[in-house]
């Protein structure tokens, strides 16, 4: 309410003095930026479950504290007050520690600095709409026509204004006869979003605040589809009408606390897609944008380990499923009227071990992201010549990032290819010239002599683990330089390769960096990440020790320069690596890790526990669950033994890994360490360093540039 009448204040304050827009410039309205992931277009970008909401696994964002059972419960202060003497303890040995490394933070920050500001950002996207283009820079929505000079856009909408100055603005939706503009509005301290609707026009006010909302679209120009964020789920959905008779209902509820759903539109904007996603399961219904007021469709029954997606062209469903045999990816069609799976007709069927990163659909073309043995690769189907060209993109690239194309009419499809050590370069195809173009952008001041390498690492039953390596092409002495070895393995998610300033960094100082694409992520497809999750766990485990001891044996360092780095979902199998094999590793980096697999999984009061019972299965209903969880969680094998150093940053408010069960780990990983030394008096034995900061504030795993730079 105060966010509601604080918006009407300024719109009265801000626009009364004038009958039009004021004009700014933008260049004086842009501070130094802050990245966030700014969700754009109103496309469906149909991915896998695993792929579609990594935020909302151990993988991502952090939420809003929680109280747990043991805050509600009055009978145990004791236990209470101890958690707090602990974390208080963490915290003041954190500060006596980090005090010591003042002088190589502060040259680290002045490097990365000046790294940052060499970088060539193209800003955030711009979505199009007829004449006029709209995009964001640092909390403001501007609009400008298409052709005219950026200087010259009006400003539509502030964060600092509205009094929402804490906030980023997380996604953007134009009605679609531009008279009206919904905006989610979220803090890096929360999971939940506040959406705000704008009336546009001569005078822009705020309309209606919506709170904690997590997917919204437009299904005409004055009703909005939208799903409520509760605890981490996400299982209705409501329309609003803006009309002279204003109303809310709830169309929609999921039952399953196992399902999360969202919404979308498709590309041509025929319909909404009510998505019900489990791990391995889908159930999509549709809203005909035509008649918003009519109940949704079901598209087909949800069906046991059968995923679907939906896209609309022409009177068909364009369906990307898991339908037939094998269980990766395929697309199929299907009428309208028709849509259950008996009516479904293939149109194009992926290659074996191959990922289908995204999937973008236009009037007459539709455009495949894949990766296939670690090259990017891009497939295009023509609708009209029925023919499939693909076009191997350049071989340094690792990660693909889609650009908005709200009309689904243009002739050419926008996108950047970067890595870890690559900042993003832009790339156009075009349909009428079927070819692929590098955009003419400023040079990068950076000229790096990195080189790719890409190995396979024989694991323990065989299977071949992707490796990709990156090092200075003017290193000599491989075997004497730095390593950090990267891992993740769960959900089916990718390792994140995406560019970041401190990889290339690191490259420049003469460490080699190298990714291991083990079973659990989603590098080789669905059955990747099937042969890595719930009872197949310890593949992960065996393919991350193949890929460490192939690095040294082909001279990419050795133990004593060797750290690894993982975060959250990642820290099982470093963590397990710890226990099994600690003599691979001088040193270990986690980031709000996943270490107490058991006891969290038991915890079926948790936001998360139900839902991922498909990755790491139930142990309170299955015995010989509990036992394989047991035989792999890193909390439950920590032992009397020599470990490497250890640095964790957690935090505080983390509902998706609970610190109760860091501080757990890091105390138990702390006595194993001190008791193997004061039992060894041998030469050269070393107690390692087991360091925890724990962070007040910011998010899980992701964080805006000038908290990124500080961690």
């Amino acid at each position: 309410l105060r966010n509601f009448l604080q918006g009407l204040s300024f719109s009265i304050e801000y626009y009364s003095k004038r009958n039009h827009l004021r004009p700014v410039c933008l260049y004086s309205k842009i501070k130094p930026k802050k990245y966030h992931i700014l969700d754009c277009s109103g496309a469906h970008q149909t991915v896998p479950p695993g792929s579609i909401l990594p935020w909302r696994f151990f993988s991502c964002k952090e939420g809003t504290k929680i109280p747990s059972k043991r805050k509600q419960n009055k009978s145990i202060p004791t236990s209470e007050l101890l958690y707090k003497e602990l974390l208080k303890s963490e915290q003041e040995n954190w500060n006596d520690i980090s005090a010591r490394y003042k002088t190589t933070t502060k040259r680290i920050k002045e490097k990365l600095e000046e790294l940052h500001k060499c970088m060539v950002s193209s800003g955030s996207p711009r979505i199009r709409f007829g004449e006029n283009m709209y995009f964001e820079e640092n909390g403001c929505v501007f609009v400008s026509k298409a052709d005219d000079d950026e200087q010259n856009a009006d400003i539509l909408f502030s964060t600092e204004d509205l009094g929402f100055s804490d906030a980023f603005i997380q996604r953007i939706r134009i009605s679609p006869d531009q008279q009206h503009m919904a905006i989610s509005l979220k803090s890096e301290n929360s999971e939940e979003a506040t959406c705000v609707i704008m009336k546009l026009g001569h005078f822009p006010v705020v309309e209606k605040v919506i709170p904690s909302v997590f997917s919204f679209e437009w299904a005409t120009n004055d009703v909005l589809y939208y799903t409520s964020l509760k605890n981490l789920r996400c299982q209705n959905v409501f329309m609003t009408t803006l009309m002279n008779r204003k109303h809310t209902e709830l169309v929609y509820t999921e039952q399953d606390a196992r399902f999360f759903v969202d919404i979308n539109c498709t590309k041509d904007r025929r319909f909404l897609t009510i998505n019900s996603n489990s791990k391995t399961t889908s159930e999509v219904w549709l809203v005909d944008c035509r008649h918003p007021f009519k109940l949704p469709a079901l598209v087909q029954a949800r069906r046991k380990g059968l995923i679907y997606h939906i896209e609309h062209r022409n009177d068909e469903l364009y369906i990307l499923t898991t339908y037939g045999e094998p269980a990766e990816y395929k697309l199929m069609k299907a009428p309208v009227n028709s849509s259950g799976m008996e009516n479904w007709q293939l149109v194009y069927a992926l290659e074996e071990k191959t990922k289908l990163v995204d999937l973008e659909m236009f009037s007459d073309h539709c455009v495949m992201f894949l990766k296939n043995a670690g090259h990017l690769y891009l497939n295009v189907i023509s609708f009209v010549s029925h023919s499939v060209q693909s076009i191997k993109l350049p071989t340094w690239a690792c990660e693909f990032e889609l650009e908005p194309h709200p009309e689904h009419t243009t002739s050419t499809c926008y996108f950047q290819l970067t890595s870890p050590v690559h900042p993003p370069k832009r790339f156009a195809y075009s349909f009428k010239e079927n070819n692929l173009i590098e955009q003419a952008v400023q040079e990068v001041p950076i000229i790096t002599n990195c080189h790719t390498t890409r190995l396979l690492a024989k694991s323990k039953d065989e299977t071949l683990v992707p490796i990709t390596v990156f090092h200075n092409m003017n290193s000599k002495e491989l075997h004497r330089k730095p390593l950090l070895v990267h891992v993740y393995g769960a959900y089916g998610i990718d390792l994140n390769m995406s560019f970041k300033e401190e990889k290339l960094m690191l490259i420049e100082g003469g460490w080699i960096l190298a990714y291991c694409h083990v079973r659990g992520g989603g590098e080789l497809g669905l059955s990747w990440h099937k042969d890595g999750c719930h009872q197949n766990k310890l593949k992960g485990l065996h393919d991350l020790k193949a890929c460490i001891m192939l690095l040294h044996q082909l001279g990419f360092s050795q133990p004593k320069y060797t750290a690894v780095a993982a975060a959250s979902a990642g820290g099982v199998l470093a963590g397990a690596l710890c226990n099994t094999d600690p003599e691979l590793i001088k040193a270990m980096v986690l980031q709000a890790p996943f270490v107490d697999v058991l006891n969290t999984m038991m915890k079926t009061h948790l936001p998360l526990t139900i839902e991922e019972q498909e990755e790491w299965g139930d142990p309170l209903a299955d015995e010989k669950c509990m036992e394989y969880i047991k035989s792999y969680c890193p909390y439950q094998n920590i032992k009397t033994q020599c470990y490497p150093s250890v640095f964790i940053t957690a935090y505080e408010n983390d509902q998706r890994v609970p610190l109760s069960g860091v501080l757990r780990y890091v105390q138990k990983l702390r006595k194993a360490a001190l008791d193997h030394a004061s039992r060894t008096s041998k030469k050269g034995n070393r107690t390692p360093n087991i360091i925890l900061d724990i962070q007040a504030n910011g998010s899980h795993c992701d964080s805006s540039w000038e908290d990124s730079l500080d961690e």
